[in-house]
């Protein structure tokens, strides 16, 4: 019996250390590594809905049930793609603890949908390889590219809503503001075609890079002829105009012709549809000239009395400048396309070359009013005649550091469309 009572025990004892041993083995065994929360500030990113309103500056904050090998926390596993061009966003990625902080690098596009992508090559400090996942969410706003450095909405004031390029109470004349093209583009900044103006301090900054890019909404009285839109130092900048018998329209700008020179060049767009390889032909470098002449012209097909959305761009790489029209492509020339030896074919980027006394933008006239470029009477807001100031509408003023690309332009045309 005693022999039955220790053979007994002693099984006891096994069972009792064996428990003991597995216990411990699946408390220290490998645990899941998985998506706890997915935010973007205090935005859920890991919803069963994609969210619409995360911020266009997020921190996204990503905590797993698991602790990070922070090793594999890099760009190679973590990806931000925007989705209407399949861009990747540059990144700045962290990991500490459970907890994987994505900061993007620059400010997202405005209504732009993007994708987060988790990829299999994280994993825990554990060795457990995670399971890809994705995550989608949409900023903010309307659509626009990003890259914009100003952005005048005109929402009964002229402040800039994205920089920091306010113009002075002062520098603020006889503005009204009124409703816009659409109910959700709030109101509109008026101009009575002899005083007002709106002049927006040390804009050649929007030049200091090599790219550019302007848009805006506009909408011209047909009751005045011949309109400077807007202007930084007239052509020593850039200027928009509206021609006299409206049957043209140009973006002129200055332009760095790489030797330390620079000199101007006209976006013009003239609706004729000729360009350098039809007959007759159009201008040297000319690639893209749309042909509106059935429709009245430039001027009555786009902007008498109806808005018109204005997008020119210059993309110092390609040496190409590009005017869209109501998301539409209308005018290209192709600076590469000038003779050997013409000093414009070696143009490097837009360029300030003003009087650095006269940096302020113009919105309303071709300058501001003190530290001119231009001394001619026709170019000076106290001019009697009050000769070409603008006469009508501007919303949603933009400037780019960035040449925007075509797809970029029809998304924003449509987004903000009346």
């Amino acid at each position: 019996m005693k022999k039955t009572r220790w053979i007994l025990s002693g099984m006891l004892t096994i069972a009792l250390i064996t428990l003991v041993m597995v216990s411990c083995d699946d408390d220290d065994g490998p645990r899941a590594f998985t998506i706890d929360t997915a935010t973007a500030g205090a935005i859920d990113l890991n919803g069963a809905t994609s969210p619409s309103d995360v911020p266009v500056d997020p921190t996204i904050t990503v905590t797993f049930t698991s602790d990070i090998d922070a090793s594999t926390a890099t760009n190679a596993n973590v990806k931000l793609i925007r989705d209407y061009d399949d861009a990747e966003i540059p990144l700045t990625i962290s990991a500490t603890g459970t907890t994987l902080t994505v900061t993007p690098d620059d400010d997202l596009a405005t209504g732009a949908l993007y994708q987060l992508n988790l990829g299999s090559g994280l994993k825990s400090t554990q060795a457990i390889p995670f399971v890809a996942v994705s995550r989608t969410f949409t900023t903010e706003g309307s659509f626009a590219p990003s890259g914009v450095v100003a952005h005048y909405t005109f929402e009964n004031n002229a402040d800039d809503v994205i920089g920091s390029y306010d113009p002075t109470a002062t520098d603020v004349v006889a503005i009204e503001y009124v409703a816009s093209r659409k109910v959700g583009a709030g109101t509109a900044a008026s101009f009575n075609g002899t005083t007002s103006i709106i002049e927006i301090p040390n804009a050649d900054e929007f030049l200091d890079n090599k790219d550019f890019t302007l848009s805006f909404w506009v909408k011209a009285s047909s009751t005045k002829n011949g309109q400077f839109v807007l202007g930084l130092g007239a052509w020593k900048g850039f200027q928009f105009e509206i021609a006299g018998d409206w049957a043209w329209v140009k973006l002129a700008s200055q332009y760095d012709q790489g030797d330390g020179t620079t000199d101007s060049e006209d976006a013009f767009y003239n609706g004729n549809g000729q360009t350098k390889d039809t007959t007759p032909a159009g201008w040297l470098g000319w690639t893209v000239n749309k042909d509106v002449t059935a429709s009245g012209g430039v001027g009555e097909t786009y902007f008498k009395d109806k808005w018109a959305n204005v997008v020119v761009t210059y993309n110092a790489t390609t040496k190409v400048n590009t005017m869209y029209i109501n998301g539409e492509r209308v005018k290209e020339h192709d600076f590469n396309l000038w003779a050997t030896g013409e000093k414009k074919k070696g143009i490097v980027g837009v360029k300030y070359a003003g009087d650095p006394a006269g940096n302020k933008l113009a919105l309303g006239f071709i300058q501001a009013r003190e530290n001119r470029i231009i001394t001619d009477d026709w170019a000076n807001y106290a001019h009697v005649d009050a000769k070409n100031h603008f006469k009508g509408e501007l919303d949603d003023v933009r400037i780019f550091s960035v040449p925007v690309t075509a797809t970029e332009v029809t998304l924003m045309y449509n987004s903000e469309k009346p």
